[in-house]
């Protein structure tokens, strides 16, 4: 292995674990906005992935950028159906549909 692969898994796993250290101490009132957040994110990697998809350079980045966009796309939705959900927990009886 060459050392450019061993420091990108090194990375790749610190930020694993920053990741996750980071995740389980926000508190449950936060996640709304954070989930927006990462609606933003994803959106980006949407469009990023469709710029390595078509591109068309080889068969590999094609393949490898449409996972990108059915999986980012997954997510963009998923949280906002998340978040759709819990905004409507913050809503009166009487406002809800």
């Amino acid at each position: 292995m060459t050392g450019t692969i061993i420091v990108s898994i090194y990375i790749f796993v610190l930020a694993i674990f920053a990741g996750f250290e980071l995740i389980t101490r926000v508190p449950p009132l936060l996640h709304t906005p954070l989930m927006s957040g990462a609606n933003a994110i994803s959106g980006i990697t949407v469009v990023g992935a469709l710029i390595i998809a078509g591109a068309g350079d080889s068969n590999l980045s094609t393949i490898l950028g449409f996972l990108a966009i059915v999986f980012a796309t997954i997510n963009v939705v998923g949280g906002f159906l998340v978040t759709d959900r819990m905004l409507e927990m913050f809503k009166k009886e009487g406002q809800k549909k």
